[in-house]
């Protein structure tokens, strides 16, 4: 198993639990906003692994505030990493696909369904994630690759505690109750399952799945509750 991503030291925690339950795993550092990062990474993948059968793209991060109080280089920031990023990933990594007939999950989210006061950058990320992968399965079903999507809502991850800048704030709150959030472990299994299953598209967690559904079936009531309960997200954390 490869594993790629800008924080390492995370990485290789988790490559020796993977070892330690007899697994094979590669850690490389890879930044998805950086042309060339994801294709040396494949390389090493494949002269390590010697194929590639499934490839998840999972970098992303939270760009929020008021569309007036946000400039284009907000906009850009939050399209860098979680749309191109995920175009990054497809490109190096899709004739390997093909040549497994491999799975590609791409994390879009549940505001990639429905767009929130103050959130307007992520879900316009997520919606166009949901379109990308949309397009892609039917684009690579002839060469037998599954794409899968995988909209979560609340999990337990460090993405509320990142700024409009892509930094890691450890010392902010987490504004999602906990009674709210799923744990990691269970989502990530469902996740998995999603994935072997060749499911189209997977909603993770339970109120998820009820805010998908309303904004499918009845948009004006969703409206009308979004517009009720004020909800604006976490508040902004501008880098410095």
């Amino acid at each position: 198993m490869a594993l790629a991503a800008r924080r390492t030291d995370r990485l290789e925690t988790l490559a020796r639990e993977l070892t330690a339950g007899g697994r094979r795993a590669l850690v490389l550092a890879c930044d998805v906003t950086k042309d060339g990062d994801l294709e040396a990474a494949v390389a090493r993948t494949r002269e390590a692994f010697g194929r590639i059968d499934v490839v998840i793209a999972n970098a992303g991060f939270g760009v929020v505030g008021p569309v007036e109080r946000l400039g284009l280089d907000d906009f850009r920031r939050q399209f860098e990493t979680n749309v191109f990023g995920v175009l990054r990933t497809v490109y190096a990594t899709v004739d390997d696909l093909k040549r497994s007939r491999g799975r590609l999950c791409i994390l879009g989210s549940v505001s990639g369904h429905l767009s929130t006061p103050g959130g307007a950058p992520y879900a316009m990320s997520k919606f166009a994630v949901r379109a990308l992968a949309e397009a892609l399965r039917h684009e690579l079903r002839p060469a037998g690759v599954t794409v899968t999507l995988v909209s979560p809502g609340f999990v337990e991850s460090e993405i509320r505690l990142v700024d409009n800048q892509g930094r890691l704030r450890s010392e902010s709150r987490d504004i999602v109750p906990r009674w709210l959030r799923m744990k990691t472990e269970p989502a990530a299994r469902k996740i998995v399952h999603a994935v072997e299953r060749g499911r189209r598209e997977a909603v993770i967690t339970g109120h998820g799945k009820v805010l998908v559904f309303l904004q499918r079936h009845v948009p004006g009531l969703m409206s009308a509750l979004v517009g009720l309960s004020g909800y604006r997200g976490r508040s902004e954390m501008r880098g410095r």
